[in-house]
Formats: C-alpha cells, sequence, structure tokens
C-alpha cells in the first residue's frame, strides 16, 4: 500500500484497525507507525471504527489506539445516540475529534450526515460528521446541500462514485458515474473546510490500482480547473 501511495503521490491517509493498514495489536502498531514515517505518510483518521459494546473500557482503547498513532480524527461506524455521552467524556479527555459516519438507506441509526448532525447539535464541537458521499446520496440526501449543512462539524469526507444512486452496487471510478464531483469541491471550498477528501474505492479488489490512479487524476483536474493546487 506504501508503494501505491507513492505512485499516487499521495502522503496522508484514513487508516482502518485492520493488519494491512494500521493493526490493533500495540506492538504491530508501533512496526507499522514506523514503516510509515519513514515512506513520509501522514496518519490523518482512523476508521470506521466500530463501538460495538458501549462500554467504558472499550471506548477508552479505541482513544488510546489512536493517541499512539498520533490521530486526530476518528471515524465512527456506529455509536449509538445513548453512548454520545460516554464517547463525548473521551472526546475532552483525550482532545481527538470523532467523525460519525452515515451509512445509507440500511443504517437504522445514520442513514444520512443530517441524522448525524440533528443528534451531535448540543454536544462538544470536536463531535461532528464523517459524510460519505456515496451511502449520503443513496439516502436521498443532496450531498452539496449537506456539506453547507454540517458546516463545521464535518471533519472527514469519503469520496465515491455511483452510476446509480439507488444502487448500492454500482459504484465504479470517480469521474464515470453521476456523483456531482465538482459541486462537491465547491462546497467544500465555499465552507472553508479543513479537513481530507479520502478516496473509498471498492470496487476491483485484486487490481485496484488503475481506477484508484483514475479517480485521483480526475478529482485533481477538477480542482486544477477550479484554479486550485491539487498536487496531492
Amino acid at each position: 500500500m506504501i508503494g501505491s501511495m507513492k505512485q499516487l503521490n499521495v502522503s496522508d491517509l484514513n487508516v482502518k484497525d485492520v493488519k494491512d493498514h494500521l493493526p490493533s495489536d500495540a506492538e504491530q502498531e508501533a512496526i507499522a507507525l514506523k514503516d510509515y514515517t519513514a515512506a513520509g505518510i501522514k496518519l490523518h483518521a482512523a476508521g470506521a471504527i466500530y463501538f460495538r459494546s458501549g462500554e467504558d473500557a472499550d471506548i477508552r482503547s479505541k482513544f488510546e489506539y489512536c493517541k499512539r498513532a498520533g490521530i486526530s480524527v476518528i471515524v465512527a461506524g456506529d455509536p449509538t445516540p445513548e453512548t454520545l455521552p460516554r464517547i463525548e467524556k473521551f472526546v475532552k479527555e483525550y482532545d481527538i475529534r470523532i467523525a460519525i459516519h452515515n451509512h445509507g438507506p440500511e443504517d437504522k441509526l445514520w442513514p444520512s450526515p443530517l441524522d448525524v448532525l440533528k443528534s451531535i447539535k448540543n454536544t462538544d464541537s470536536r463531535i461532528g460528521c464523517c459524510i460519505d458521499v456515496g451511502h449520503a446520496a443513496r439516502a436521498g440526501t443532496d450531498v452539496v446541500q449537506a456539506i453547507h449543512e454540517v458546516g463545521p462539524r464535518l471533519f472527514d469526507v469519503h469520496m465515491k462514485d455511483l452510476t446509480d444512486f439507488k444502487n448500492k452496487e454500482s459504484q465504479v471510478t470517480v469521474g464515470d458515474g453521476i456523483m456531482p464531483v465538482r459541486e462537491i469541491f465547491k462546497a467544500l471550498i465555499a465552507t472553508e473546510y479543513k479537513g481530507f477528501v479520502d478516496l473509498e474505492y471498492e470496487i476491483f479488489p485484486d487490481n485496484p490500482l488503475p481506477g484508484v490512479m483514475s479517480s485521483f487524476a480526475y478529482m485533481r483536474g477538477v480542482i486544477a480547473g477550479m484554479g486550485y493546487p491539487s498536487h496531492n
């Protein structure tokens, strides 16, 4: 993966707590962190990480994991509204932000970033959203409008493209579908978004690099066409 990132000229990564990204075992994690540092790769987020038990010990372990790695944003997959007060306690203690990830119409808790926004509006400002544009669109949400509504509570963006907003399996290389990519970047710029746009390419697992490269080329072209530097 490090080799692929060098080919892509990408130096920032949202890792997952799995073997080939950033293992959750402390010893293996330290080895991976050493490799990333040597390669000049910075870890800006971890997730989606799941808070299945809602118990303090489990929550603390996730924050400790990210603290060791120097990660400032946890992309949270499934915290319940009832668990948020407990998570908020750790957000304050560790000064690590939580970005709740929406997972589309199949998600009974957070189908849309707007559902997340409703539940977090009275919480610490370090609890926010990770907008997955594909899942948001499938939930019937206007992604561009959602970016404006979430505003300063937007901590991360997961980018993908689809040919059909009603079909989860219609993912394609970014630029080959109907996702309003240019309008998404315009909205991020208009809202002075300070975070990252993470490509989430979930097709052709045996040979993802060609599609990943095309996706980055398209997004960089969009950004360059708007008059902004697009080297990374």
